[in-house]
């Protein structure tokens, strides 16, 4: 199944879908408690790469790039952090950030209306992805994602795992071998997947998310918020609106 194809068929169902999900998203943002951390993991900070030099670089040049300041270090905080999944440019001025379920019938419903906005503002809008586990079986599913985000295939296999949404996200009784069916699809190496998927550092990653919306007071999925503000009420127009001012505040 190549992309265009799963974007269109995440297309053909969104409209379908959108009305159940958003009330599904009502009552679970009203009754769902915060989501609870998984365990204890010590954050882990990346290895620092080694100055090295090779056959064609001279020695002087690299010491005068180890002697070089280095360039200021992006700022982390509750909304973004290192390890959060980025779609659009990174340097877009405007960012979405989403705390969602890959279980979640309304973030499904909402994925191809965000990629529709970012579509309209492609240089302006970047998508910051946060994990917010709070169905049965949604933090294997999470780990599946972080694992594909290491191997470089998060975005095919996030929309994958959309598509196939209802055939492994059953409510009571997830079937979790058709998400990693459907990630392989997509291009994930699964046997490196599941080797990987308990890491000190993705257990670490999915426990700062959880702390995250947990202080910003995330209590349903999906949860936006646009350059740190939180949407006036919950829809896709309120998402549309929210960005659109704030593209139109950056482009002044």
């Amino acid at each position: 199944m190549n992309r265009r194809t799963i974007v269109l068929a995440i297309a053909g169902l969104a409209i379908a879908a959108f009305a159940i999900a958003a009330s599904f998203y009502t009552s679970r943002q009203e009754n769902a408690p915060p989501p609870a951390p998984i365990i204890s993991a010590p954050s882990v900070q990346p290895d620092a790469p080694a100055i090295t030099a090779d056959a064609e670089t001279p020695a002087a040049e690299v010491l005068a790039d180890a002697e070089a300041p280095a360039p200021a270090a992006p700022r982390w905080d509750v909304y973004v952090r290192e390890h959060s999944p980025v779609i659009g440019p990174r340097n877009a001025p405007v960012t979405i950030v989403e705390f969602f379920d890959p279980s979640c019938e309304a973030c499904r419903a909402f994925y191809p209306i965000v990629k529709q906005i970012m579509a309209q503002y492609p240089n302006d809008v970047r998508l910051v992805l946060r994990y917010t586990p709070l169905h049965e079986g949604s933090e294997e599913a999470v780990r599946i994602l972080e694992t594909a985000r290491r191997q470089n295939v998060f975005e095919p296999v996030l929309e994958a795992l959309f598509v196939e949404q209802p055939q492994w996200a059953t409510h009571g009784g997830p079937q979790l071998e058709r998400a990693w069916a459907a990630a392989e699809a997509a291009g994930l190496d699964q046997a490196r997947a599941r080797a990987a998927m308990q890491s000190p550092r993705i257990t670490a990653a999915l426990n700062q998310d959880i702390a995250d919306a947990t202080t910003l007071g995330v209590r349903g999925t999906p949860t936006f918020f646009v350059n740190g503000e939180p949407l006036p009420s919950f829809g896709p127009q309120q998402l549309y609106d929210l960005v659109r001012a704030e593209v139109e505040a950056a482009n002044n």
